[in-house]
C-alpha cells in the first residue's frame, strides 16, 4: 500500500505573478501518523486522530485510493479565553491494488483511534495447492 501525496494550494504571491487576496481562512490538515500491520487475511491500519468523533471521520475508496479525513471539534460549551493549541483536521490518502476486497472494509473509532481493516480479495489470498499422483 502506498501512500499518495495530496498538493497543497500554493500560497499567494508564491512564485504567481498576481497575487490574490485570501476571501476565507484556509483549513489546515495534518497527516495523522499510522500503522499497517499486514496478515493473511488483509492490512489492519491504525490511525490516530485526536479529538475527533466517529460522525466527523470520514473514510472513501476512489478510483484506488483509500482516504481518511477526520474532523476535530471541541467538546467544552462556551469560547475559549485562552489556547495554547488548535484543534485541527486531519488528511491521509494511500493507493491501494486490486487486491484488496474494497467491498468488505471495515472501519471502527474509539478514543480517538480509527482502525480499518482492509481484507484481500479471495483470488489474491494465498492458497495451498495439492499435488495428485500422476
Amino acid at each position: 500500500m502506498a501512500e499518495s501525496t495530496v498538493p497543497m494550494p500554493q500560497q499567494p504571491g508564491a512564485g504567481d505573478e498576481i497575487a490574490r487576496e485570501g476571501t476565507r481562512a484556509q483549513e489546515q490538515y495534518y497527516r495523522p501518523p499510522v500503522d499497517i500491520h499486514e496478515d493473511a487475511q488483509g492490512l489492519t491500519l491504525i490511525a490516530d486522530l485526536p479529538g475527533v468523533d466517529k460522525n466527523d471521520v470520514d473514510v472513501q475508496v476512489r478510483d484506488a485510493v483509500l482516504s481518511i479525513q477526520g474532523h476535530s471539534k471541541s467538546v467544552l460549551p462556551g469560547a475559549p479565553i485562552y489556547r495554547e493549541f488548535e484543534l485541527v483536521n486531519f488528511f491521509r490518502e494511500f493507493e491501494i491494488s486490486d487486491a484488496v476486497d474494497v467491498a468488505n472494509i471495515r472501519a471502527d473509532m474509539q478514543n480517538g483511534v480509527l482502525t480499518l481493516r482492509v481484507p484481500r480479495s479471495e483470488r489474491a489470498k494465498p492458497r495451498k495447492i495439492d499435488v495428485q499422483l500422476g
